[in-house]
């Protein structure tokens, strides 16, 4: 039975030839490049930062005592004036001391989401003044650039002494949709308990 079986093995394959080097299909380098290239563009296309504060290689740059800070439009210039002086309480605190660049940004980006999520208004950012560093108050520098870049950030200046000075950043925190509500119903309440003198 085996000496059958290789014999009709033998007359099915008696027209197969051996493949010669020259019959061979082999992709030429132009080709391999460009699937190499395809693959990545498309993985590029799927995978989209979800952080908007960007890590440019360039930002305005600041000296690390520079006493400075901003105000977006809407926010009155009391409330500003009194956040830069410290009056307003301090709900939550981030110290990005001994990381990276990158890692900062995505910190500071978690930490304005949480803020923006509990109903925080005023919070400090710790970035120090970088004085001994290759490249003074480079920190300090991308923290008031993502602070013009947030959305959630209505304004920002640099802290007072007891809250480590230029080494530190006040920020007002936008408020959340919920609290948008809430103080627009307390307004409307205590103006139908108190309604303006008539006419």
């Amino acid at each position: 039975m085996a000496d059958d079986e290789t014999r009709l093995f033998r007359e099915q394959m008696d027209d197969v030839r051996r493949l010669e080097d020259d019959d061979r299909v082999r992709p030429g380098p132009v080709r391999a490049r460009l699937a190499q290239q395809s693959r990545r563009e498309a993985a590029a296309g799927e995978y989209r930062d979800p952080n908007p504060l960007t890590l440019p290689e360039q930002v305005p740059q600041l000296d690390p005592h520079d006493i400075t800070g901003e105000k977006k439009s809407g926010v009155q210039e009391g409330v500003f004036r009194k956040m830069r002086l410290g009056k307003y309480r301090i709900d939550a605190k981030l110290d990005l001391h001994r990381i990276t660049l990158a890692e900062a940004r995505d910190r500071v980006q978690a930490f304005l989401l949480q803020a923006h999520e509990r109903g925080h208004r005023t919070v400090l950012i710790t970035h120090g003044k970088g004085v001994h560093s290759p490249t003074p108050a480079r920190l300090k520098s991308y923290v008031f650039h993502w602070m013009a870049e947030s959305e959630l950030v209505l304004a920002w200046h640099s802290a007072q002494p007891h809250h480590g000075g230029a080494g530190s950043t006040y920020v007002m925190v936008r408020k959340s949709p919920k609290q948008s509500r809430e103080n627009r119903e307390a307004h409307d309440s205590g103006f139908a308990k108190h309604p303006g003198p008539s006419k």
